[in-house]
């Protein structure tokens, strides 16, 4: 993702605004890879599911939580872009190019904070290229897949955390049901009950939202 190119003075303008038109049509991508976005989203998924409920809440109440958590953690990496390329480059200070360079600097910053080494060590390793010393000379081609690998990783080890408890509850009903010989009751009739008290008991959601807020702190 370079756009050195719009940096020639002799560029038309309408190559210029195709540039942009396909930068814009990446933005969903953009916005679902490289942000917080996949973390939480998967997070919330996982909470559904330990707890039982297939369809509560439903899959629009999951992504809109996810958006809006993705919206408050990338405040100050938006708000970084927009002092430092966006104002100056409506201001006219500066051209495409150099406001789309300025732009991806908070951004890697951000990306490469919640990266592990080794995922990107091993995009550097796939590239036959030597790892960098500072992160200002990694590339926004190696700094997107490599932050998302490790967004994955991360999701699925939080994942993991929340379903433990849900799982012990599960296997603990399961176990009372045979003992008293209730083989033909389904333990989800009784452990979603449960689940979904002790969720509440526990106020779940203010410890699920604090974790995903302080996980990329």
């Amino acid at each position: 993702m370079n756009l050195g190119l719009l940096n020639e003075p002799g560029l038309a303008p309408q190559l210029k605004l195709l540039a942009l038109l396909t930068l814009l049509s990446l933005l969903p991508a953009i916005v679902l890879t490289m942000t917080s976005f996949t973390r939480s989203v998967i997070v919330l998924s996982f909470v559904r599911q330990g707890i039982g409920t297939q369809t509560t809440p439903p899959n629009q109440v999951l992504v809109g939580i996810a958006l809006f958590l993705t919206i408050f953690t990338m405040g100050p990496v938006a708000s970084a872009i927009a002092q430092d390329a966006w104002e100056p480059y409506t201001a006219g200070q500066i051209n495409e190019g150099q406001a789309y360079e300025r732009a991806t600097v908070p951004l890697r910053a951000f990306m490469l904070r919640q990266t592990r080494e080794s995922d990107l060590a091993l995009f550097y390793d796939a590239a036959h290229l030597p790892f960098p010393k500072t992160e200002e000379e990694v590339p926004l081609r190696i700094a997107a897949p490599a932050f998302i690998v490790s967004e994955l990783t991360t999701a699925f080890q939080m994942g993991v955390l929340v379903l433990l408890p849900f799982l012990v509850i599960d296997l603990a009903v399961s176990s009372i049901l045979m003992s008293l010989g209730m083989m033909m009751v389904p333990p989800s009739t009784i452990s979603l009950p449960i689940k979904l008290m002790l969720f509440a008991v526990v106020d779940g959601w203010h410890l699920l939202v604090g974790s995903l807020l302080r996980s990329f702190a």
